[in-house]
């Protein structure tokens, strides 16, 4: 097997979405940082951490209680968050420790919520329609790739297989909403 080219041998795949070459939405530590980073706005219970989560991820990202109460008591063990009883719900507040390792992780933190972006703007693939769309796009990048395939990798061939697709993603992007 030949060195790889093209376009996904650059690391491109790396931020398509959830589908990429990572789909893990955090790495290892970041739940945590997402959190302090949450709480650093306001005091919140774990629900509404949560909530945040998912809606900072534009959906995609449903956070569970299994990943975030355990990151939250590791972060009051550790003393970067305190927690007390409020209407009985426990409410995590940052602590000083907690900011100061928020300034210390500035740029990481930064990139976390910049791939959440990123992830986000895939939300509206995450519903049953999506899946009957994504089904038919699968099958069409298939046919594409076959076509492409059957010619031997003509440049020709290529070329009108692009405008062929390009034409359908214009059509597409042309599409209205229903009234």
């Amino acid at each position: 097997m030949g060195p790889r080219r093209g376009w996904w041998a650059a690391g491109n795949w790396a931020g398509f979405g959830p589908w990429g070459r990572w789909s893990r939405f955090f790495d290892s530590g970041e739940v945590r940082l997402a959190l302090l980073s949450l709480l650093a706005d306001a005091p919140k219970h774990g629900y509404q951490l949560i909530k945040d989560l998912e809606e900072r991820s534009g959906g995609l990202y449903r956070a569970s209680a299994g990943a975030v109460y355990p990151n939250l008591q590791q972060l009051e063990d550790e003393g970067m968050v305190s927690s007390e009883s409020k209407e009985g719900k426990r409410v995590y507040t940052l602590t000083e420790a907690g900011r100061a390792e928020l300034e210390r992780e500035k740029d990481r933190v930064s990139q976390i919520w910049n791939r959440a972006e990123g992830w986000g703007a895939w939300s509206p693939g995450s519903g049953p329609e999506a899946g009957m769309i994504a089904t038919t796009g699968a099958m069409l990048l298939k046919a594409a790739l076959a076509a492409l395939k059957r010619s031997g990798g003509d440049a020709e061939s290529a070329v009108r297989i692009r405008d062929i697709l390009d034409r359908a993603r214009r059509e597409i992007e042309s599409l209205k909403p229903s009234a």
